[in-house]
């Protein structure tokens, strides 16, 4: 069953533009969407943040939870804010894990039964406590 995951809090999407007020009522929520299908996620989208002064103001918001303990916050990225500065036209995108549609189109249940070069597999020899292989 497809499902599409809508209205993301802002938050959680520091890079996506706020939807717009006809769309969602809420100020509070990204024009952002993200497709399930299976119970996995297949593609994420968003339109992009233009803006360099609330993209600022997001990316303090994201630091000051960081220093609180949020490990999980992304640090602030002034040179990117700079570089909207000069000047970004409208534009969005999204991300389509092509490993997680051959999965769904396979029927596979693990991401590795689907992974032609796997990064690292496990250590099946002495040594090594473990870790991956590289």
């Amino acid at each position: 069953q497809p499902t599409f995951l809508l209205h993301h809090p802002l938050i959680l999407s520091p890079l996506a533009r706020q939807a717009a007020s006809e769309i969602c009522a809420n100020t509070k929520v990204a024009a952002r969407f993200e497709l399930f299908i299976g119970g996995r996620e297949l593609c994420n989208a968003y339109t992009e943040l233009a803006d360099p002064n609330e993209q600022r103001r997001r990316f303090a918001l994201q630091e000051a939870a960081r220093e609180g303990g949020d490990s999980e916050a992304a640090p602030a990225d002034e040179g990117f804010c700079r570089a909207l500065e000069h000047g970004m036209p409208p534009c969005a995108g999204f991300g389509l894990g092509i490993d997680r549609l051959v999965m769904l189109l396979a029927n596979a249940e693990h991401l590795r039964e689907v992974l032609l070069f796997p990064m690292s597999r496990p250590d099946t020899g002495g040594g090594g406590g473990g870790q991956p292989k590289l």
